[in-house]
């Protein structure tokens, strides 16, 4: 057992603690960033004059109009920027764009003396546009070849042999749309600049670090002249990555130009048209089988939807290609990744960052394929998981490949799979028009930025004379329970009470040069850093001692007035990853984290209606560092997994029409979100015993986002409920998300089925029999070698 993982016996963590702010929250006593603007004097209000047209080229702005309504102190244009016009990290983003590349494209920024005041300036601003042509479907930027970033290839084996050898092949394609991220608290940041012209920015921001850095090059200032704080959010889920650092830019560009406090809160409507969301996918593959069920080769081309600029797009889609394999072996793999450019918001991370369109395009092939080879879906899946000596497509050997076995025989044996599958079938052979479906389904998720970089930490803990302790990491709190993770680890390490732990704000000023609060990786990360510092005075502290039995207050003070430094910065870096994103090959992952979920449904024949009857999840957290925390990450994790797959239909207007490019499910009216109603009826969470993770701080592992993937049981139990309407071996095609609406029209093809048209007729799914006249869809092995020079390096 390594240094790191290993735990005291009297360790704060491990205990199951209430989140530090919860009574904060509950009790509306917790602040968020626009809560700060009662405190401060003087604030002016920013308002955007966005664009009506998915692609056009502004030809005139006239801002006098705006300036003469009553409340009006400013309108921010490209002339006022001293720096650079642009708030990406890839360089592609102008901060007030000349172009405009989706309907709510801000052009410019009305600041007001009220909200309201800003809000009737920015419909009094005149601007011309000219028109251009807008790609706005995910299929359209396939058939017009509209691609950005590079084309990454991640291949093992030859897959043509091995879909030769393959006893049975198929292809299909398999779609999945986006997700909006629904946070709570919307964007928001407020910004002030001193007596020494020192910007300070309060941003709801999951990545502190480089919401400065484009403040700073907005500015044209070095980093050092602006700090960022981030003193909690209301919801991020991977939306407050890198979509708050053109706000803060603007709120901070007013704040130098007016000497003035300047607040940028985005209105729901705004946050859903202006911001990102998660990346839709459409994938096409080829995928064969041995006569015993076993995967001998896939080769898919995965596209995502990246919307109008880069922002994240290509280190989301080198995870997903990383995890199409999720807990399978497949001796034989080609994938092929693109990035789409279309006329809509830039689409960005989202909890599971790629991971989730990967493994559903995976765990859709089995699901359709199995009732096809006369295969039960859970055996199907079981014999092809992963055994120890195996290693991923791109290198990486699978550790701990049994406690996936272990996480799904517990499931199998806890939820009684066995018999209600028997009690199911009773059941839908007694109900002509409601069917009840069952399904089991795994996740393997890699725990690490892909960007070595990425993967490191800062923290600085301050011991005052009187023994109490104070903390500041590099990480955010979003409501994920970082914050009390981190008190537990500083606690444990220097051996005293929880109470005399406080953790501050997350500010650049206290810990420079973090990595985003992301990919799952933050407790694991700030964890190490928070140790590394509470080692450092531990060490100080033992000397002063000398073998005397001290209390820690006592230790303390002697410690001060023996002139022994009592404060430490701390610092943690990942050991034993690498990855070379020219090749898509290395070891990118520090471990794998695991979960097992069983889930049955009962649909509606008449309209497609569905309700989740039960969920039985065993997920895998290591050590948990404080299991009441981990549980709610793993059900919350779940549900907005099950949100995207079943509930969350994110559309925007690909008509021809005046409305082309308008998001149209932009609220909580027309965009609709998991509820208490849609919460399965009875929900068992268990977290895999026996599950220590060496080498990682005090044994835990990461939690946030690998539990999203669970909610694939339920799309899968609705594909087994569906085929239940038809004869025996219907192979369902879903759609995702799977609305009752889509459940209907799947019913209906189910029932209409017949055994001779199962494998000839299925939409999107047929025996593969290749054309050699027709184009190819994918790389042959020779242009494998020619794109791999391509790809992008990511996260």
């Amino acid at each position: 057992m390594s240094h790191l993982s290993r735990r005291p016996d009297d360790a704060v963590v491990g205990l199951a603690l209430p989140h530090e702010s919860a009574a904060l929250h509950v009790t509306g006593h917790a602040l968020y960033t626009d809560d700060l603007v009662q405190r401060t004097l003087g604030v002016l209000h920013a308002h955007p004059v966005c664009s009506p047209h998915p692609h056009a080229r502004v030809t005139r702005i006239d801002t006098a109009p705006a300036l003469a309504v009553a409340g009006v102190v400013r309108v921010l244009t490209a002339d006022d920027v001293p720096g650079t016009n642009d708030s990406g990290v890839k360089h592609d983003e102008p901060l007030f764009p000349e172009i405009v590349m989706f309907v709510g494209h801000a052009v410019c920024w009305v600041l007001g003396e009220t909200l309201e005041a800003a809000r009737l300036g920015a419909e009094a601003v005149e601007v011309d546009y000219e028109p251009l042509p807008a790609i706005v479907a995910l299929t359209e930027a396939i058939d017009a070849e509209s691609f950005q970033g590079g084309q990454p290839v991640l291949s093992r084996g030859d897959v043509e042999q091995g879909l030769g050898g393959a006893t049975h092949v198929f292809s299909g394609v398999t779609e999945m749309a986006g997700q909006e991220h629904f946070y709570l608290e919307t964007h928001a940041s407020l910004a002030l600049v001193d007596e020494g012209g020192q910007v300070f920015v309060q941003s709801s921001t999951q990545h502190p670090t480089e919401t400065q850095e484009i403040v700073a090059h907005v500015l044209g200032l070095d980093s050092h002249h602006v700090t960022v704080q981030c003193l909690r959010m209301g919801g991020g889920f991977g939306g407050k990555e890198m979509q708050p650092h053109g706000f803060a830019a603007v709120a901070a560009l007013g704040a130098t130009l007016t000497g003035r406090p300047v607040r940028l809160r985005l209105s729901r409507t705004h946050d859903m048209t202006m911001t990102g969301k998660r990346h839709g996918f459409h994938a096409q593959w080829r995928v064969g089988f041995d006569d015993e069920g076993r995967l001998t080769a896939l080769e898919a081309t995965l596209t995502s939807d990246g919307g109008w600029s880069l922002d994240l797009s290509e280190p989301v889609l080198a995870r997903a290609l990383c995890h199409v394999d999720n807990a399978y072996w497949i001796p034989h793999v080609r994938l092929l990744g693109r990035v789409a450019r279309t006329h809509k918001t830039s689409q960005t991370a989202f909890r599971g960052f790629g991971g989730p369109q990967g493994m559903l395009v995976i765990e859709d092939i089995l699901g359709r394929c199995a009732p096809l080879l006369g295969i039960d879906p859970v055996e199907l899946r079981s014999s092809n998981f992963y055994v120890e000596g195996q290693a991923t497509p791109y290198g990486q050997g699978v550790r701990h490949p049994e406690r996936l076995v272990a996480a799904w025989d517990q499931v199998l044996r806890s939820a009684r799979v066995a018999g209600r599958r028997e009690e199911i079938a009773a059941f839908n052979a007694a109900h002509e028009h409601t069917k009840r479906g069952l399904a089991v389904t795994p996740v393997k998720f890699g725990i690490s930025f892909n960007f070595t970089a990425f993967n490191q930490a800062g923290a600085l803990v301050h011991v005052y004379k009187d023994g109490s302790v104070l903390i500041n990491h590099g990480g955010t709190e979003m409501g994920q329970g970082l914050h009390t993770k981190m008190l537990q680890v500083a606690a444990t390490t220097l051996g005293i009470p929880l109470e005399r732990v406080r953790l501050a704000p997350t500010r650049t000023d206290k810990v420079p040069n973090t990595s985003a609060t992301a990919a799952s990786s933050s407790a694991d990360l700030n964890g190490g850093a928070v140790k590394d510092a509470c080692e450092q005075i531990l060490t100080r502290l033992t000397d002063v001692a000398a073998g005397r039995e001290l209390s820690w207050d006592e230790l303390v003070r002697e410690a001060y007035f023996s002139r022994v430094q009592l404060w430490a910065a701390g610092f943690y870096r990942t050991e034993g990853i690498h990855w070379d994103s020219t090749v898509m090959r290395g070891h990118p992952f520090k471990y794998f984290a695991y979960g097992v979920a069983a889930a049955e449904v009962e649909v509606d024949g008449f309209t497609g209606a569905y309700r989740t009857r039960r969920v039985d999840i065993v997920h895998d957290v290591g050590d948990s560092l404080s299991p009441l925390v981990d549980l709610g990450q793993v059900e919350g994790g779940f549900v907005q997994g099950m949100g995207w797959l079943t509930l969350e239909d994110l559309r925007w207007d690909e008509s021809d029409g005046p409305g082309r490019g308008r998001l149209t499910t932009q609220s909580a009216s027309t965009y609709k979100l998991p509820a208490f109603s849609e919460l399965p009826d009875e929900l068992n969470v268990a977290l895999l015993e026996r599950a220590h993770e060496d080498g990682v701080v005090y044994g835990s592992k990461a939690v946030g986002e690998p539990p999203l993937m669970l909610a694939f049981a339920v799309r899968e139990a609705l594909r087994d409920a569906v085929g239940a309407f038809g004869p025996d071996g219907t192979s369902v095609a879903l759609a995702s998300p799977a609305t009752p609406e889509a459940v209907f029209w799947a019913t209906e093809r189910a029932r209409s089925a017949s055994p001779a048209s199962l494998v000839e007729g299925l939409p999107g799914l047929v025996p593969d029999q290749p054309d050699p006249t027709a184009p190819r869809l994918h790389p042959t092995s020779e242009q494998v070698a020619e794109q791999a020079a391509d790809t992008p390096a990511g996260t």
